[in-house]
Formats: structure tokens, C-alpha cells, sequence
């Protein structure tokens, strides 16, 4: 007789858990996430915090709130099977699991916050901003709680609230069956300053433990130290990774004008083998000993003058490109391969020069979306976000497809090794690819 087949292994557990989420952008929910991370975290109790979608500065600020590495969540850009893994990896290590939304629930034509929810049995707990706001915030409420059968919410945050007779206001004219959950009254702890891509990168924020710890304080006092309902969060353990990469050394651009990193994507590429060494185009004078680079993302358009004056790392990063040697360069790192990097006050900035042409700053969105980068076998799935365009550029080899639309994507760029896109990867989505942009080996299909 045959065996019985033997049940697939479960990672996982059983957890405290929440998506935090918001009726729109500018709600504060980021803040208020950071500032529920940090409370439970000073409470003893271990806290890891997910980002729903490509978002970069976000998680910076949920890092250093938690003091845990923040992973993206998308059920399709990263894959509803990782967004089960990321989870049920977490509920089995930590106490409190906490997913920051994305613009408002139900926003999103590719995979919203409430998809992301539905998918991970997840509660939603909005949150509301209530300034200038009494009994409709009652309504509102029921509307969020009643848009979707598939997501549950049953406690609602409301946010800059003007004083004790606002709470009670705000608690009576609730629907049955939806708990306030907590009223936040207008404090500067939850001020982040933002700039063109969204608040500033929390390294740059040098009081900003102190103002995380005066938020949770300031929650405390709102009601809001209770921990969220336990949910039970599991799912099957990843397949073994393709080692591709095995003894390739990658350096990694990493300081303040390169930082736009998922951690995702550089575990990954130390999965497949590769050794990783970082290196700063801003200040460090060579390049480490290595084969490939991978120029992320970033803010050169605010570090161009420095970046220009670090004249012997040009030449290092220019003699790279000359012997053939692959480069991935995305957003932020192809605009350091143009000629000049065009700021906002429009002075012009000398960069590498690998590709001809110039990229400009222009003040609004230039680029927005999720998106794809075909190749001969898996698609790598990603996004692009950026307020620069690129001026007598070269002809592209390939351009990127936008999901779910017709238009033309993000232009790709080759020259030699170098492959530069403003296209952002988020390689756990396509290894194979993944390995082909490093090894210089991949061609548009």
C-alpha cells in the first residue's frame, strides 16, 4: 500500500496583530505606527513592523521605532505565498506584529491595504483624522467597517483629537460593534518633516528616539497601550533559494544619497551566493574588491555637489563600467550614471557619464506605479516613484510594463555591463532575473 502523503510543514504561530490603515494619505498613520512599535517596545515586548507596498522611507522610520528590519508586503509585487511567509516567520519569534497601510483601505488598483488584510486574516484598525469632526466620524466609520465583507475592523484610532469633550463626542457616535480604540490629541511628537518623496530619512532625524519615546508616552496617555487581538498566522516555509550567485562580489551604494534598499533584496542576493561589500559614493575615495555594483535608489539630486567633488570615486566607478564589468543602476543610481544631474534650482552637477544625457529635477511626479521588467524566463516585479526626467538620453533597449495599464513603462538603458532603469526591482520576485542583471547577462526577450 502507498503511503499517505505527509502534511507540508507550517511555519508560524499564533500572535498579537494589526494593519494599521487610514481613510487617506496624511492621516498619520505612519507616525502612529512608529510611535505603537516603540510603546510596546518599551515595553518589553518584541515588535516587528511590515510596510504594505514599495515604500522605502516608511520603513526606515518603522526600523528604528522597532529596532527590528522592516520588510514590504504586497500581494503582487512581493507574492501573496511571501506575504504568508513574512508574517508566519515573524508570529513565531515575536509578541506584537504591527503592518503599516498604504494611502487610504481600500486605495490601490493593483492590491490595496484591504487586500493585503483579506489575504492574512489581519483586522484592520483605521485611522481617522477627527480635527473639525464630531458625529460624522461615527459615519465614517461605519462606512469603512461595511465596504468589504472580507475585512474586519472593530476598532477605529481617531487622530488630533481637540479635547476630552471631542473624545466623547467621537466614542458616542460610533455604530455597535466599533470600539474607539484610542483618541490622539494634536502633539508635535507626531510632526515628521517630508520632502518631495515622502518624510525624511530617519538617520537625518537626529532627536528622533526621543521623539518616538514622547509619542508613545503621549499613546499611553490616549488608551491606546493595549495590544492588539491575537491572530493566528501561518504558512508554509520558502523553497530553497538557487545559489546563481555563488562567490560573486556585489558592492552596494549605500550612505544618504543611496539608501532606497528593501532588505528583501539584498538577502536574496547573499542567498544566491554573493558576497556583498558596501561602499559610499559620497565619501569613500575606491571601490572595494568586486565584480558587479548595484547603484540603488536614492537622493543624489540633494548630495549632487558632493557626489561631483568625489572625483577619484567617479574614476573608480567610470574604470568599472570601462572593463566591462556589470552595473545595475535604478532610479537614483541611474541618474548618477547621466553626464549632469540637473537640482532644483537648476545648476547643473557633473556625474559619472557612463550614459549621455541629463537627468532634471521638475518639481512634481514624474513617474509613479507598479511595473514590470520582462526577461526570458520570470518577470522582475517592482515599481517606480520619481520626480526627475531625463533629458537627451540614449535610446533605451527595452521599456518596463505597467500594470494593469496601457501605457508605456520606465525606459531601460545598456552600455556595456551597465543596465540603468528608473525602474526599482524587488528581487525575491524573480531570482533568475535577479541573478542575470548581475551577472550582465540579461537581454529585453
Amino acid at each position: 500500500m502507498p503511503s499517505e502523503a505527509q502534511p507540508t510543514p507550517q511555519v508560524g504561530g499564533r500572535v498579537h496583530a494589526a494593519l494599521i490603515t487610514a481613510t487617506a494619505s496624511g492621516q498619520g498613520k505612519s507616525v502612529i505606527t512608529a510611535a505603537l512599535a516603540r510603546l510596546h517596545r518599551n515595553a518589553g515586548r518584541r515588535v516587528r513592523v511590515f510596510k504594505h507596498g514599495p515604500d522605502y522611507l516608511d520603513p526606515m522610520l518603522q526600523a528604528r521605532a522597532s529596532g527590528e528590519l522592516v520588510y514590504q508586503l504586497h500581494p503582487w509585487m512581493t507574492g501573496e505565498a511571501e506575504c504568508r511567509r513574512r508574517l508566519a516567520s515573524a508570529a513565531a519569534e515575536a509578541d506584537v506584529i504591527l503592518v503599516e497601510g498604504s494611502m487610504g483601505l481600500f486605495d490601490g488598483d493593483d492590491a490595496s491595504s484591504a487586500d493585503l488584510a483579506a489575504l492574512t486574516g489581519l483586522p484592520a484598525i483605521p485611522v481617522i483624522d477627527a480635527a473639525g469632526m464630531a458625529q460624522t466620524f461615527g459615519a465614517v466609520a461605519l462606512g469603512l467597517s461595511r465596504f468589504r465583507d472580507d475585512v474586519r475592523i472593530g476598532q477605529i484610532i481617531a487622530n488630533r483629537v481637540a479635547s476630552a469633550r471631542h473624545r466623547e463626542m467621537l466614542a458616542a457616535g460610533l455604530p455597535d460593534g466599533i470600539e474607539l480604540l484610542g483618541a490622539i490629541p494634536r502633539h508635535d511628537a507626531f510632526t515628521i518633516p517630508s520632502r518631495h518623496l515622502g518624510i525624511v530619512q530617519a538617520d537625518e532625524l537626529g532627536e528622533l528616539d526621543a521623539q518616538l519615546d514622547a509619542a508613545a508616552a503621549v499613546l499611553v496617555d490616549a488608551g491606546l497601550d493595549r495590544l492588539p487581538a491575537p491572530v493566528s498566522l501561518t504558512a508554509e516555509p520558502a523553497a530553497p533559494t538557487p545559489k546563481h550567485l555563488t562567490g560573486l562580489r556585489i558592492g552596494i551604494a549605500y550612505d544618504q544619497a543611496f539608501a532606497f534598499v528593501y532588505p528583501a533584496n539584498v538577502e536574496l542576493l547573499a542567498s544566491m551566493g554573493a558576497e556583498l561589500r558596501y561602499f559610499s559614493p559620497l565619501v569613500d575615495e575606491a571601490l572595494p574588491e568586486v565584480d558587479a555594483l548595484w547603484l540603488p535608489g536614492g537622493y543624489p539630486e540633494l548630495y549632487a555637489a558632493q557626489l561631483t567633488a568625489n572625483r577619484s570615486m567617479r574614476a573608480a566607478i567610470g574604470a568599472h563600467h570601462t572593463a566591462g564589468r556589470p552595473i545595475v543602476a535604478e532610479c537614483g543610481g541611474l541618474m548618477y550614471c547621466l553626464e549632469h544631474l540637473i537640482d532644483g534650482d537648476g545648476i547643473a552637477h557633473d556625474m559619472l557619464g557612463l550614459l549621455p544625457g541629463n537627468s532634471r529635477m521638475a518639481g512634481r511626479l514624474m513617474g509613479l506605479g507598479m511595473q514590470s521588467l520582462a526577461a526570458t524566463g520570470e518577470a522582475l516585479r517592482g515599481h517606480a516613484f520619481h520626480h526627475s526626467h531625463l533629458e537627451n538620453g540614449p535610446e533605451p533597449v527595452a521599456h518596463t510594463t505597467p500594470r494593469g495599464g496601457s501605457r508605456r513603462g520606465e525606459p531601460v538603458f545598456r552600455t556595456r555591463g551597465l543596465i540603468a532603469t528608473y525602474f526599482h526591482g524587488y528581487f525575491p520576485s524573480a531570482p533568475d532575473t535577479t541573478a542575470a542583471l548581475f551577472l550582465g547577462r540579461w537581454a529585453p526577450p
